[in-house]
């Protein structure tokens, strides 16, 4: 009499749980800017960079609106806070703070919807202009924030 045994193991280097038969779809919309001080470029780049983030780690299909998921959500924060004060008593560091709020429904699994706010934070040297370092910082920031929206939709860590 001959035993057979077998086992699988399967890996997700994507982190992503995606049941493809039921969820195929995914409308992310544009984030606006409803921050106090407003960067004019953080709208358009904060929403691809949350897009990216999906197209690069799923197969899902992007589609205008009403996805089998769904992300939506405004930025609420852009601020800059001076931080570390030197010898001379002026600020060595500066806080450059991302805030978003973030609304996300499942139309397989309504349990999944929420809503909840996400902040990113970059130092920076105070000798140097906002202007100088926000695009960098504001890419860190973003990438930061639409990885975090992605485990908390679909890796689910």
């Amino acid at each position: 009499m001959a035993l057979l045994c077998g086992c699988a193991v399967s890996f997700k280097f994507n982190g992503a749980s995606i049941d493809y038969t039921k969820t195929r779809t995914i409308s992310i919309l544009d984030f606006p800017n409803h921050a106090e001080l407003v960067n004019p470029n953080l709208s358009s780049s904060f929403s691809e960079a949350v897009r990216d983030q999906f197209s690069r780690q799923t197969r899902l299909e992007f589609v205008k609106s009403d996805g089998d998921l769904h992300i939506e959500g405004e930025i609420t924060g852009y601020q800059i806070q001076s931080m570390a004060v030197s010898a001379d008593s002026y600020a060595a560091q500066t806080k450059l703070t991302l805030t978003v709020k973030v609304r996300f429904s499942n139309k397989a699994n309504s349990e999944d919807d929420f809503e909840r706010n996400y902040t990113a934070y970059q130092t920076f040297d105070s000798n140097r202009m906002l202007t100088d370092v926000q695009d960098e910082l504001c890419t860190i920031m973003s990438q930061e924030i639409a990885e975090k929206i992605y485990n908390d939709t679909v890796a689910k860590w």
